[in-house]
């Protein structure tokens, strides 16, 4: 049970990027999204590398998300810092959830 705390959040950061491309209708990229979680299944190295990778690409998608609706809000004159802050911590739990899949007891049962 002690490694369900290491890759919980990995797997959970995986279904709100899933939400996120669902929303935005493109279909591909949810599947994906879907997918790499469940490769955890296994017990490969590489498994663990594809949901880092995955994870890192996400909070960089985070990034430029809430970068696009800050520019779009501010050119109307609309508030956006709560939804700078809101999609940062997104894309900062997704970075922590990356590093998570970096400790020593996930790295044991990967080999």
């Amino acid at each position: 049970m002690n490694l369900a705390r290491y890759i919980a959040p990995a797997v959970v950061s995986e279904v709100v990027l899933a939400a996120h491309f669902l929303r935005s209708g493109h279909l591909l990229w949810v599947v994906a999204s879907l997918i790499v979680p469940l490769l955890l299944l296994s017990r490969q190295r590489w498994a663990l590398y594809v949901n880092q990778v995955a994870l890192v690409a996400g909070a960089g998608m985070w990034l430029l998300v809430a970068y696009a609706l800050m520019e779009m809000r501010r050119e109307v004159g609309q508030p956006y810092l709560r939804m700078v802050l809101i999609l940062g911590s997104v894309a900062l739990i997704a970075l922590v959830s990356a590093g998570l899949l970096a400790a020593p007891k996930v790295r044991e049962r990967f080999r």
